[in-house]
């Protein structure tokens, strides 16, 4: 079978404006970047915002492995098949990482036969939107150094600026730097560090905001530093917010693509799971819903963090209420989660696949907390025996729910036609009845303490008095009705990566919290995990190159 560059690379793929018109976006309201991609205008977003919403559908999956589980490949799928069958619908996923894409993770674009085009250039330069981020955040942070250079009015300590600057590359040297070093026409030293851009609060931001004015008042709210006092300095006391705005003006945009069946995509925004909100933005979403009848969009790694922060962060603050959620898994993870090693994940265990199904258990039962029916995605390889997706079929139902075998990835739209009908049976049901995990007017620690015990089945949160009184502070600030954002682990429900399967009785470690006021929630940040990756022993990087022909090999 031929690679997924390659399947990417025969694609035949329509001019973008006939994707906008199928879903009646005139030409003129779109902006394109080449022939196959476009932004569509904010003032056609506007005209339509009156217009009833389609259902919308989240696709989450079971906790990540080596093994490999297929979220953005059945998303792209699922959206395919809901076309087959006759259904109008689109998909809203994220924009790729350059972090990931040269470090070990790889693209973003799905694969196989349920892709969306141009695979290429969505894992990595894109329409510029990352960029524009990386530089409207650095921007802030240039003049917060600025400021505090020409004699500092707001009478910011510089020993508690709060704003690190960003790029959106994966790398451990600059997790923790020395700045304005060289003397005084430096400015005054001071510790500092970057941040992966998809870990910016300005990219949360983006994906939050409905409009530039909410952006702006966003950017605005960021806290950059603060004073001896304690009290907070924000972005606009440095007046950076407008500039911001100007930088992000087309970013806000979303972008419109295909997949390669010529189905409308909508691709933007990319804030990780494990270390934020992990959902593309609200724009995108609330956009597509005004377009088609049924709308499949995704939330990074397992359900425990994307699909988790997509019902308590991106549903409460955008009024959004998913009508079904689509649990994927493999055969190959489950046994991971099982305990065989991936070296062994060719031969069959069906014994190893029944214990590894308590992972995904686990997530069946915590999306019923939040009131939305789920069925369960099984993501086929050719090694599946039959007994062993048997195994996954027998405990789905024992679990109240369904699994369906799906085969997307070798056949496009062809392979999802059951999931298709099955979401549609659930979303013709009735059956959902959305309801956030926690209320607003929770404590910020219990909020905390709920998703660890609720979610992680954790018995108890760790955290020393500083963390608790930063917590009781902010919520004397005003801030005690924002929902939380776990920075965690995507391996496992615990804060030990190597914990697989469904552990319970553990402690979450909170190490550190931050408070992303712009954004609109607090990061809880538990046990090891980083805010800048570092790359691997073998970078994907090193397989990267251009061929004989300047085309793109690598990429996966």
């Amino acid at each position: 079978m031929a690679s997924d560059i390659e399947i990417a690379r025969k694609a035949a793929k329509q001019p973008i404006q006939s994707i906008g018109a199928r879903l009646g976006i005139p030409d003129s309201e779109l902006l394109p970047f080449g022939h196959d991609k476009a932004k569509v205008s904010a003032s056609f977003i506007e005209s339509i915002a009156d217009r009833p919403d389609g259902n919308l559908v989240l696709v989450t999956a079971i906790n990540p492995t080596p093994a490999g589980e297929g979220k953005t490949t059945t998303t792209v799928g699922l959206g395919d098949g809901l076309n087959r069958i006759g259904k109008n619908a689109a998909i809203c996923i994220r924009e790729a990482s350059l972090g990931p894409c040269f470090g070990m993770k790889g693209g973003a674009a799905g694969g196989g036969y349920a892709q969306v085009v141009p695979m290429e250039e969505m894992n990595l330069h894109f329409t510029g939107d990352f960029h524009a981020i990386t530089s409207s955040h650095n921007l802030l942070a240039a003049m917060v150094d600025n400021h505090v250079y020409w004699g500092n009015e707001q009478g910011i300590d510089t020993r508690r600026v709060a704003w690190r600057r960003v790029m959106d590359m994966n790398d451990r040297a600059l997790r923790e730097i020395a700045c304005s070093l060289g003397g005084v026409a430096n400015g005054f030293p001071r510790e500092a560090g970057f941040d992966i851009t998809v870990a910016s609060e300005v990219m949360a931001i983006l994906c939050l905001a409905k409009d530039l004015d909410d952006l702006q008042r966003r950017l605005g709210d960021i806290i950059v530093a603060y004073r001896r006092d304690r009290t907070p300095v924000y972005c606009r006391d440095v007046k950076a917010d407008g500039a911001m705005t100007v930088l992000l003006q087309q970013a806000m945009q979303p972008n419109l693509v295909q997949t390669l069946e010529n189905n409308p995509a909508f691709v933007h925004g990319g804030p990780f799971a494990n270390i934020a909100h992990g959902c593309n933005s609200v724009i995108a979403t609330k956009t597509a819903l005004k377009l088609a009848d049924f709308v499949v969009t995704e939330a990074g790694f397992g359900a425990d963090l994307g699909a988790e922060k997509f019902l308590n962060i991106k549903c409460r603050k955008a009024g959004l209420s998913p009508k079904a959620v689509v649990i994927v898994a493999t055969v190959r993870a489950l046994k991971m989660n099982g305990g065989v090693g991936k070296d062994a994940l060719g031969s069959e265990n069906v014994e190893a696949v029944k214990q590894g199904c308590a992972n995904l258990g686990r997530h069946i039962e915590n999306l019923k907390k939040f009131g939305v029916p789920a069925v369960v995605a099984v993501n086929h390889f050719v090694s599946d025996t039959d007994a062993e997706i048997q195994a996954v079929v027998g405990y789905a139902q024992s679990r109240g729910s369904e699994a369906i075998l799906c085969r997307h990835w070798a056949l496009g739209s062809e392979g999802t036609e059951d999931l298709a009908r099955k979401v549609v049976e659930i979303v013709e049901s009735g059956k959902a009845n959305y309801a956030p995990l926690y209320p607003d007017e929770m404590g910020l620690f219990e909020k905390i303490e709920s998703i660890a015990k609720e979610i992680y089945r954790a018995n108890e949160v760790v955290a020393d008095k500083r963390i608790r009184d930063q917590l009781a502070q902010w919520e004397r600030a005003g801030y005690g009705s924002l929902p939380v954002c776990m920075a965690k682990t995507q391996y496992s429900f615990s804060a030990d990566p190597d914990l697989r399967g469904a552990p319970e009785g553990h402690a979450v470690p909170i190490r550190e919290v931050r408070l992303s006021a712009g954004a609109g929630f607090v990061v809880a940040i538990c046990g090891a995990i980083m805010t800048m990756p570092g790359l691997p022993r073998k970078p994907a990087a090193e397989s990267i190159c251009l061929n004989d022909l300047g085309q793109i090999e690598g990429l996966f």
